[in-house]
């Protein structure tokens, strides 16, 4: 029997532990290795919140900034149990919730220096855990994206935490863009400030465009074992510099990653969707868990500063409680409001504006669901006003999304770039066509007229008119041609992206295990 740890910043296998794609392969992957008869331990920050419903297995105690700092790892009860897999959380109060999915911080004055802290600390904490047998015998630990990866840090210079050098690191890259970069020093939230004592080098650490800086996800990529990303066209794609909006590559670190993929450590292995045990919306209840979710969120008082949006979604939602017959199309978005996401969207409205027409025309509607940047969510508060046949939820809600998934007819995801995704594999899983851009994993998942629609072009500006004209194919073929919607539907519907065939691949290149 095998014994892995994974380390990460977010965990959908516990409650409230979740902002994005990452939080869903920190929740599968351990499911199907565990299935294999190997021991998984997972461990994320408690972010101050999560450890209340935990049991405490250990105080940590170890050395920051030349004074002795106290810890706490935790058991949690997950949302569902598995045979052979734990998950903790670590307890510091300088490990604090941010104010994105209470997770992260957006610091948009010094960017990271919040989470720089936190993530320093958490991985110090996960090291001197490992060294007193928290989590036994270890084969394999899996860090994941920026946050986790100064466990390449202690493992290479700290004199205390040597243990780590005889443990087989995986480092996954789940967005490359966000890269945590920080100064050397001159700062409390620096490398020298925690570790005033340890003799490490600069150049192996530096930043490739900011050379009085650390870059903590180029620390991964130059240190781990093996550097894995989660699709194999995102790792064609990032070998190569951006050119944006045209194209998002390697963003500064194309050089790192032709360097590990010379070494044979860079893979791309395409992320997998879950087919069982899933939760499933009742049927015919997308308008009714709309409602709900606002009449929640109406009484909260982290919403009261956008309350009157809220009450405008909720009045343009209540006709279509008792609306017959329903409308003729829905087309849905669920995804955070970043750049990546809706780039296309904020730089081209117009193009937005000319989809939601073309769905008036028809009788169709459009629902985003979605929360994020401001500047965003006030461009898309200003369309729904503007548009009656577009329903802007601006909030976060699981039922909502699992209704939007099981009721929508066309699912979009006009992405910048994308490493793998999971939301069109979930729409997919439901029978639904996706309308995408081809780019990164959604060019492995999603094939033009087979089984969805792409879109592409060489410029910016043909790929914007190629979205809109792509979205006029799709409500013509709809309408017009229901013997090919269906069979496009079908072949969506059969389409099996399985983290058994993933996690397999992991165990074959990336840990070096049997399968």
């Amino acid at each position: 029997m095998h014994n892995f740890l994974f380390v990460a910043a977010e965990n959908d296998a516990i409650p409230h532990c979740k902002a994005g794609g990452m939080g869903d392969v920190i929740r599968d992957v351990p499911r199907q290795i565990s299935q294999k008869g190997d021991s998984v331990h997972v461990v994320v920050p408690s972010y101050s919140r999560l450890h209340f419903d935990g049991t405490l297995i250990s105080k940590l105690s170890f050395n920051l900034r030349n004074t002795v700092y106290h810890a706490e790892i935790y058991d949690i009860p997950p949302k569902r149990c598995y045979e052979g897999i734990q998950h903790y959380v670590i307890h510091h109060p300088e490990i604090e919730a941010g104010d994105i999915a209470h997770i992260y911080h957006n610091d948009l004055e010094e960017p990271f220096f919040t989470d720089a802290i936190k993530y320093i600390i958490f991985c110090t904490a996960v090291a001197e855990a490992i060294k007193i047998g928290v989590f036994g015998d270890l084969d394999v630990m899996h860090l994941h994206d920026w946050h986790s990866s100064m466990m390449l840090f202690l493992r290479r210079y700290h004199p205390d935490y040597k243990v780590l050098e005889n443990i087989r690191t995986i480092y996954s890259i789940h967005n490359l863009a966000i890269q945590g970069i920080r100064p050397f020093e001159n700062s409390y939230s620096s490398i020298r400030n925690f570790f005033p004592n340890i003799d490490f080098n600069r150049d192996e650490l530096k930043d490739n465009r900011y050379p009085d800086c650390i870059n903590l996800m180029a620390l991964g990529i130059r240190f781990a074992d093996a550097v894995h990303t989660v699709s194999p066209s995102y790792k064609k794609d990032i070998l190569f510099p951006s050119n944006p909006p045209e194209f998002i590559g390697g963003e500064g670190l194309e050089s790192d990653l032709q360097e590990a993929d010379k070494e044979g450590r860079f893979i791309g292995i395409l992320n997998g969707c879950n087919y069982r045990n899933i939760r499933r919306a009742k049927k015919n209840n997308l308008y009714y868990n709309i409602v709900k979710a606002i009449f929640r969120w109406l009484q909260q008082e982290s919403k009261k500063y956008k309350s009157d949006f809220l009450a405008h979604t909720g009045e343009k939602v209540v006709p279509y409680l008792k609306m017959k017959p329903k409308p003729s199309f829905i087309c849905s978005s669920v995804a955070r409001l970043t750049e990546q996401k809706f780039y296309f969207f904020k730089k081209s409205p117009e193009a937005f504006i000319e989809i939601l027409d073309l769905l008036d025309e028809v009788n169709g509607i459009f629902i985003l669901l979605g929360t994020g940047a401001p500047d965003y969510e006030e461009l898309l508060r200003k369309i729904s006003h503007q548009k009656k046949n577009f329903l802007f939820i601006n909030g976060q809600d699981e039922e909502v999304i699992d209704s939007i998934y099981l009721e929508t007819d066309l699912y979009f995801m006009p992405s910048l770039f994308e490493p793998c995704g999971i939301s069109q594999m979930l729409a997919m899983r439901n029978g639904h066509p996706c309308l995408v851009h081809n780019t990164g994993g959604l060019i492995d998942t999603v094939k033009h007229l087979k089984n969805g629609f792409v879109f592409e072009g060489t410029s910016y500006e043909k790929k914007v008119a190629n979205m809109v004209a792509t979205f006029k194919e799709v409500l013509q073929l709809y309408f017009e041609d229901k013997t090919k919607w269906k069979l496009i539907e079908n072949n969506a519907k059969k389409e099996r992206f399985t983290w058994e065939k993933s996690v397999n691949d992991y165990y074959k290149i990336l840990y070096r295990l049997p399968a």
